[in-house]
């Protein structure tokens, strides 16, 4: 828990703008990944000097880093891990998450004033785990994703106080025990546990008779096949009672691959109720049609609680696509204001002169608008910028601020 008395609200950064957006739209913390030895090595991802200036970045807004270090390491990876633990120790990140016992030990060596914090990765299911992690030296254990409420808050009962507990109630799920995968490897070579998931749990799939070779059924009679291993994503956000009563310190958000939008909108979002049930627990109920119409806004998968109240059924699987829902599509983030009122942004996605869309505000506010003037780098007028991260200038009817994030209903 915050000295507050709230749960800490941890949000996930793929890049350093990403970071930034966490940080001003609500998030206590943020977790980043390095260029080497996280589960998200696909991701862009933080080079150090980038890393360092996050980290300077959140702390002077009061709020934490840390950094995944959370791979499955073989032989070949110990050494550079050493090195790597090495130039973490000169940047200082507030914690490195950790799944396996040899990174652990080495990490314990080099930079042993840094926080350690058990990744889900490591199957963390009972109390006895957690305590044999604090008697390592971790100051969290963060818990796997197959726990019901009942289950972690009897674990909660039965550690010290001062043993932190972190939980996912938030983003998409895996459909392997604590995200310990063998499918991407065996089909493409590429090791989920090593950084390099390609996601074929998304994939479609087929069956085939034994008698009957080359002859490919789908596993539901459906024109479209069948996506069997495709779950639903978490969303905790009406059951945040329940949460804080079973006694999770910290509320982890999944999605180190998400945009800027995503991460703006889910944090903002949790960030709101969160407070909302701290100042009253009748606002709160009150308002949770709110934070699911605005929790939608972002991509996501159709939503489900997941284990916590119990084994996931059909009910949680998503069988006829692989596609997201989309409610907004992103179009930039406000980088300056100029002297003449214009907004300046790198383009995400096209949009027009004459377009109603949103301004998104880390406060809370969405404010409609109306794209009156547009300008290129060369301050020439013109109608839209068709052109993936070109920066140009946008005058709307109503004047944003610095780090306002700009989007569109999407069609």
């Amino acid at each position: 828990m915050l000295d507050n008395g709230k749960p800490e609200l941890l949000v996930p950064a793929s890049s350093l703008e990403v970071l930034k957006v966490a940080v001003i739209y609500g998030a206590d913390a943020v977790y980043i990944g390095g260029e080497m030895y996280g589960l998200r090595a696909r991701a862009k991802n933080f080079s150090l000097e980038d890393m360092k200036e996050g980290i300077d970045f959140a702390h002077a807004h009061g709020k934490r880093v840390f950094v995944t270090a959370n791979i499955t390491a073989h032989n070949e990876d110990l050494k550079g891990v050493r090195e790597y633990f090495k130039e973490l120790k000169e940047i200082k990140p507030d914690a490195l998450i950790i799944s396996d016992p040899g990174v652990f030990t080495i990490a314990k060596e080099v930079c042993p004033e840094i926080e350690i914090h058990i990744s889900t990765q490591s199957n963390n299911v009972n109390y006895a785990t957690y305590l044999f992690w604090q008697k390592m030296g971790a100051k969290r254990v963060v818990s796997a994703r197959e726990l019901s409420i009942k289950e972690i808050k009897e674990i909660r009962a039965n550690i010290p106080d001062d043993l932190e507990i972190e939980t996912f109630v938030h983003g998409a799920m895996c459909i392997s025990h604590s995200g310990r995968c063998l499918l991407s490897n065996y089909f493409t070579g590429r090791d989920a546990n090593r950084g390099a998931c390609t996601h074929p749990c998304r994939w479609k799939y087929y069956v085939m008779e034994e008698n009957r070779p080359g002859e490919f059924l789908p596993v539901e009679e459906n024109e479209r096949g069948t996506y069997i291993f495709n779950s639903k994503d978490l969303c905790m956000i009406e059951h945040i009672p329940d949460l804080i009563d079973a006694g999770i310190d910290s509320f982890k958000i999944e999605g180190r691959m998400k945009t800027a939008l995503y991460v703006a909108d889910v944090a903002r979002t949790y960030r709101q109720a969160i407070d909302d049930y701290f100042e009253s627990p009748k606002l709160y109920e009150s308002r949770k049609e709110y934070y699911m119409e605005e929790i939608s806004k972002c991509t996501y998968r159709q939503f489900t609680t997941g284990f916590f109240y119990g084994p996931t059924t059909h009910e949680s699987q998503i069988y006829d696509n692989n596609t997201y829902v989309k409610g907004y599509t992103y179009l930039g983030i406000v980088q300056d204001i100029t002297e003449d009122g214009y907004a300046v942004l790198e383009q995400k996605n096209k949009f027009c002169v004459g377009d109603t869309i949103e301004i998104m505000k880390p406060s809370g506010e969405n404010v409609t608008v109306t794209v009156k003037d547009m300008r290129n780098d060369k301050k020439e007028h013109v109608d839209s910028c068709p052109h993936p991260s070109q920066i140009f200038e946008v005058l709307l009817s109503d004047v944003p601020d610095e780090m306002d994030l700009l989007r569109v209903r999407a069609e």
